[in-house]
């Protein structure tokens, strides 16, 4: 299934400068219960990404604080595709 989305990027403040964009909460829920039998390590879910002119397979990672999942961007996807810290992106994401 492949959902088209835009959401903020946002710097994780502990170690490492990952950055990431939050899976809207309701969106977050409608994957857990469709998916949760194929969650691998860490309630991970295989995941092809579509941003701007990069496509990329990775991995979406449930956030239980917020109920979420949470995307991580590589640097070399942010450089690519010229995106700061706090920016909006339109992206999609098929579940793999």
């Amino acid at each position: 299934m492949k959902y088209a989305l835009q959401a903020k990027v946002w710097l994780y403040k502990g170690s490492g400068a990952w950055h990431f964009i939050t899976i809207p909460k309701e969106l977050s829920e409608k994957i857990q219960k469709k998916y949760k039998a194929k969650t691998r390590g860490w309630g991970s879910l295989r995941v092809q990404v579509s941003l701007g002119k990069s496509v990329w397979d990775t991995s979406i990672f449930p956030d239980k604080k917020s109920g979420t999942y949470l995307l991580p961007l590589k640097a070399i996807i942010r450089k690519k595709e010229e995106i700061l810290e706090g920016e909006t992106v339109s992206f999609s994401i098929t579940l793999l």
